[in-house]
């Protein structure tokens, strides 16, 4: 690796060529006909896409590293999709709006803050290295989030709904930092959680995803 290469890469990571495929419970079979994507919440003009008119979206490329919690990173990689960007403005915030919890498939989801999601470089990725997303990878859109870990890109994502208050998603419940910078190994236990506030918040996530 050289030295350019190697100051790219986040303490505790180690480069990797694969795409190793992580996630929690099975593929989900994905049918476009019925897929939809939502943005709700606080903001001024909710919206739902169904598949086809979210392949009408304008594309952006993006070219970044990508950085798993498990210690990868992935070097060069192209995305294309639709700009995280886009979508706001399209739903036209409100300025309580300061978190998005971002909702997926079965019922997965996982927390950001605006300042992190309302990124230049962020997409609802369509395409890697020039190709559909494969299922195990997030197909048909993922989240794309390259500056957090990859936990934070949500495979298979479905939608936003935009907050003012943090909310953990499934891996912050269970352990995982609530931001997750990987240049600061933002990996686990962002912040003690109690109990009663896992269960509450396990309970306000499961009604938004639902």
């Amino acid at each position: 690796m050289t030295e350019p290469a190697r100051s790219r890469i986040p303490p505790g990571q180690i480069e990797t060529t694969k795409w190793p495929v992580l996630h929690y419970g099975d593929v989900p079979t994905v049918d476009t006909s019925t897929w939809t994507f939502m943005v709700s919440g606080l903001v001024e003009n909710p919206f739902t896409l169904t598949y086809g008119e979210f392949l009408k979206l304008p594309r952006k490329t993006v070219h970044c590293d990508i950085h798993c919690v498990t210690t990868w990173s992935r070097l060069d990689n192209t995305f294309e999709g639709v700009s995280v960007q886009l979508l706001l403005e399209r739903a036209k915030l409100k300025p309580d709006a300061k978190y998005c919890l971002v909702v997926a498939e079965q019922g997965f989801t996982t927390n950001l803050p605006l300042s992190d999601l309302n990124r230049p470089d962020n997409l609802i990725a369509l395409t890697w290295a020039g190709e559909p997303l494969s299922a195990e990878h997030g197909w048909p859109a993922r989240l794309l989030v390259p500056h957090l870990y990859f936990w934070k890109s949500a495979k298979w994502v479905r939608g936003f709904e935009l907050l003012a208050e943090d909310l953990p998603g499934f891996w912050e419940q269970n352990g995982y930092h609530m931001r997750g910078d990987p240049w600061t190994e933002e990996r686990y236990g962002g912040r003690g959680l109690t109990q009663h506030e896992i269960n509450r918040f396990r309970n306000a996530s499961k009604k938004i995803a639902r």
